[in-house]
């Protein structure tokens, strides 16, 4: 079951649902959903998480 108020990113309150909407219509690495979403990483420890995030999603896309 997905955790939809998981925060990925602290520094710019980004959940996990944010990145999952974002990643099911644009390509590219967590760097680039983030701009989507209007943000940068800042102290860049969640862009695995982000990443491990976006995979599944796409990854469940394509199921």
């Amino acid at each position: 079951m997905e955790s939809t108020a998981m925060f990925i990113c602290i520094c710019n309150a980004i959940r996990e649902k944010d990145i999952r909407a974002t990643a099911r219509c644009h390509a590219g690495t967590a760097e680039d959903v983030y701009g989507r979403l209007g943000f940068k990483p800042q102290c860049r420890q969640c862009l695995e998480d982000a990443e491990d995030v976006i995979a599944d999603e796409r990854a469940c896309s394509f199921a």
